[in-house]
């Protein structure tokens, strides 16, 4: 099958219109018609060559809804005519451990919808059937796509965390990612401090979900919230003052990372020690 789509031929180099073949279709694979597609900071990342995995030309979109409209013989679950929603994860080897107990995502021979093949910037993207997630009827298809990846990527530290409704959460960084956190753990029941560094942003982060926003900035303001907190969620790509922070957690509170950080994260031992910290 021709395809085309929209590629990057190397880092930080504009997108240009880019025409592949994807080859025959797997007995256990999908082909997708990609009607919407999200942009996610990975996408640029990745069109960067930031972590230093890209193989150009590259076609970005990774937050992919689309209609399955080829299915090879040994498909399950999903059936030409599906509407299903693609994310970071296109294929894992579905035998090791870590999927057969359910944890196909850490699968080390996991295949990534934009490592290794072309993404949904494009008329069609191919997977397998597993990750292929069939959607609800009447989802709004332009707005389901980011929930794919930075949706999955904030929900699950709250279930691996084991976050309950009476718990005081903190959310560090308050865009793509950090609104999603919010609007989550706002419904999950819990009480939720947004750290933000921006005061013009202040309002629509309480509309979002947040019961008090703290000026990430502010000595001050960090000081009044010190030892109160039972989880914190990080979805800055950017080196902070993770002290400040960590002392901002509550007895056996837990720091979870979700921003792809590029520097080494300097965590203070002691700080985690005392108070039996987990990050």
């Amino acid at each position: 099958m021709n395809v085309s789509g929209y590629a990057a031929h190397g880092p930080h180099e504009k997108l240009k219109p880019f025409s592949f073949e994807m080859g025959e279709l797997g007995s256990e694979q999908v082909d997708i018609k990609v009607i919407n597609c999200g942009i996610c900071h990975s996408d640029l990342s990745m069109m960067n060559n930031d972590w230093g995995m890209t193989a150009y030309p590259m076609v970005p979109g990774h937050e992919i809804i689309g209609e399955v409209v080829a299915a090879g013989k040994a498909v399950k679950n999903v059936a030409v005519g599906d509407t299903v929603g693609l994310g970071w994860f296109s294929g894992s080897c579905m035998s090791c451990h870590e999927c057969m107990d359910g944890s196909q995502h850490l699968c080390t021979s996991a295949e990534f919808t934009i490592g290794g093949r072309h993404g949904g910037f494009a008329d069609y993207v191919r997977s397998h059937w597993s990750w292929a997630i069939p959607l609800p009827e009447g989802i709004d298809m332009a707005k389901a796509g980011p929930l794919l990846c930075g949706g999955i990527t904030v929900f699950n530290p709250i279930i691996l965390a084991g976050v309950k409704a009476t718990d005081k959460v903190g959310v560090i960084g308050i865009g793509g990612l950090g609104h999603m956190a919010l609007k989550f753990l706002n419904k999950w029941g819990c009480e939720v401090i947004a750290f933000s560094s921006n005061p013009d942003k202040r309002d629509s982060i309480l509309e979002m979900g947040a019961t008090n926003v703290v000026d990430s900035t502010n000595p001050e303001d960090l000081a009044k919230i010190a030892g109160r907190l039972n989880f914190i969620l990080n979805t800055t790509n950017v080196t902070l003052d993770w002290n400040s922070y960590l002392v901002a957690l509550a007895p056996k509170g837990k720091f979870h990372n979700v921003g792809a950080v590029l520097e080494p994260m300097a965590i203070p031992a002691f700080t985690l020690l005392t108070g039996e910290g987990t990050t």
